[in-house]
């Protein structure tokens, strides 16, 4: 199984959608790392920079309904591509939380309050997860004293196969 968890991209806003993830002009492209310098290139967010931002994150806090809009499997694949294999957020759009799953990433719905939360203890001192997969639980840790939160992680037992496996084709591959 994959490792989760590293330093956090916290993304003030509800509504990313995929064309943001990954925008269209490159749904052409053959390969999942072709993808990577590309990813949250047309996000406007104030203060946000993808050049600058996303090196070195492995998971996102995001806001609600996070990757709405068109159903593609890319906006997974340049997230992973970039070593982002965790989004955490009160609200997915069906078709991505399940494209993340059957990649073998983590689309984790915490609820509203809990993300408020995050963002007010550990968005601007920054922080970074840890996935305790035995207890089914997110471990949030401030870098800058702002302490540590415990969230659980609630997965259907079929998304828990797809972590477990790393993915759909190798879920697959060992079941039929």
């Amino acid at each position: 199984m994959k490792t989760f968890g590293g330093k956090v991209l916290f993304l003030d806003r509800d509504d990313i959608n995929t064309d943001e993830i990954i925008p269209a002009k490159y749904l052409t492209v053959s390969s999942k790392k072709a993808l990577g310098p590309h990813l949250l290139e047309d996000l406007k967010l104030e203060g946000f920079e993808s050049s600058r931002d996303i090196a070195g994150a492995a998971a996102v806090v995001a806001r609600a309904n996070f990757g709405c809009g068109s159903s593609r499997e890319h906006a997974p694949w340049a997230l992973e591509a970039n070593g982002i294999n965790l989004v955490v957020a009160s609200g997915f759009a069906r078709i991505f939380r399940q494209n993340m799953f059957n990649g073998g990433l983590i689309a984790a719905q915490l609820p509203k309050e809990k993300i408020d939360e995050l963002f007010s203890r550990f968005a601007a001192a920054g922080a970074s997860v840890a996935l305790d997969w035995a207890r089914r639980e997110l471990v949030f840790t401030g870098n800058k004293g702002s302490g540590e939160l415990r969230a659980g992680l609630e997965l259907g037992a079929f998304d828990r196969e797809l972590v477990e496996s790393g993915g759909w084709v190798d879920y697959a591959n060992a079941k039929y």
